[in-house]
C-alpha cells in the first residue's frame, strides 16, 4: 500500500561468520547473521478497509494494517530481504516449489524470496476472484485471474528482479517477489534478524533491501576465525 509518509530508515545489520573451507564441511561453513533495525520515527501503518469484500473482511478479527513498513521490538524492521549479492559460489535453482497465496485479500507472505529459475505456484484460498498482476520489468509482465477453487498458477522468473505485485480487483493488495541470483538469502521477521548459512571463506557483498527504504550494501570477508560486523545505518525522517 502507498503511504503519505516518506522516510529513510536506519538499517542496522550486524554480521558474524565462522571459518570455512572449499569444499567446506558442514561444521566449518561460515554463517553471516545479524539484525535489521531503524532509528528515528518510521511511517505509521494504516488500517485497510475491506468493506467492499465482506468474505475477506470476515476473516480478520481486527482490521488488517498496511505492510510496506512493519517494525517490531527494539526498533527491528520486518520484511527486509538480506542476501549475498556478490561473491557467493553459483548454485542451480532448487527444484523445490515456492508458494504464494491470496488469503483474506492479502498476499501471504507479503515478501516472497526465491531463486531465479525456481518453480513458483500462486494459489487462491479465498471465496472471491483475484487478478494477480506482477509488475515485472526485467522478466515478462503478466496479469492472470484466479477464481475461487482454481488450480494454482505456475510460473518461473528466469532473471533476478524485485517484482512488485498487485491485485487488479482489490486495490489494497500489494506484495513483492524477490527473485534472487543466489541461494543465500533471508527475509527478516518481527525481530528483524536474519541468517545466511553455508558460506565458504571469501569476500562477499551483503545487501539489505526494503520495499520502502531502498538498498544498502557492505562487503564482508569470511576467513580465519574472524567474526566480522557491519552496520547499515539510515535515519528515519518522516514528513
Amino acid at each position: 500500500m502507498r503511504t503519505k509518509h516518506v522516510a529513510s530508515l536506519t538499517l542496522v545489520v550486524i554480521a558474524a561468520s565462522t571459518m570455512g573451507a572449499v569444499p567446506a564441511p558442514e561444521d566449518r561453513a561460515g554463517t553471516i547473521s545479524g539484525t535489521v533495525t531503524f532509528t528515528g520515527t518510521p511511517p505509521k501503518m494504516r488500517p485497510i478497509d475491506m468493506a467492499k469484500e465482506p468474505s475477506c473482511a470476515a476473516q480478520h478479527a481486527t482490521p488488517v494494517m498496511t505492510e510496506n513498513v512493519v517494525t517490531g521490538p527494539g526498533n527491528s524492521v520486518q520484511n527486509v530481504v538480506v542476501y549475498i549479492s556478490a561473491g557467493a559460489p553459483p548454485a542451480p535453482a532448487p527444484a523445490e516449489v515456492a508458494h504464494y497465496d491470496q488469503k483474506g485479500c492479502e498476499y501471504i507472505p507479503h515478501i516472497l524470496a526465491l531463486q531465479a529459475g525456481q518453480p513458483l505456484e500462486i494459489g487462491n484460498s479465498d471465496k472471491t476472484s483475484h487478478n494477480i498482476h506482477p509488475l515485472a520489468t526485467v522478466n515478462s509482465e503478466w496479469n492472470k485471474s484466479t477464481p475461487p477453487g482454481s488450480p494454482p498458477i505456475k510460473a518461473t522468473w528466469d532473471k533476478p528482479e524485485f517484482i512488485a505485485v498487485k491485485c487488479n480487483v482489490h486495490p489494497w493488495m500489494h506484495g513483492y517477489f524477490a527473485v534472487l541470483p543466489t541461494a543465500h538469502y533471508a527475509v527478516t521477521g518481527n525481530d528483524g534478524t536474519f541468517s545466511l548459512k553455508g558460506l565458504p571463506p571469501g569476500k562477499y557483498t551483503v545487501t539489505a533491501w526494503h520495499e520502502k527504504f531502498g538498498t544498502q550494501s557492505q562487503e564482508i570477508t569470511v576467513a580465519g576465525g574472524d567474526v566480522p560486523k557491519v552496520d547499515f545505518v539510515f535515519k528515519a525522517l518522516p514528513y
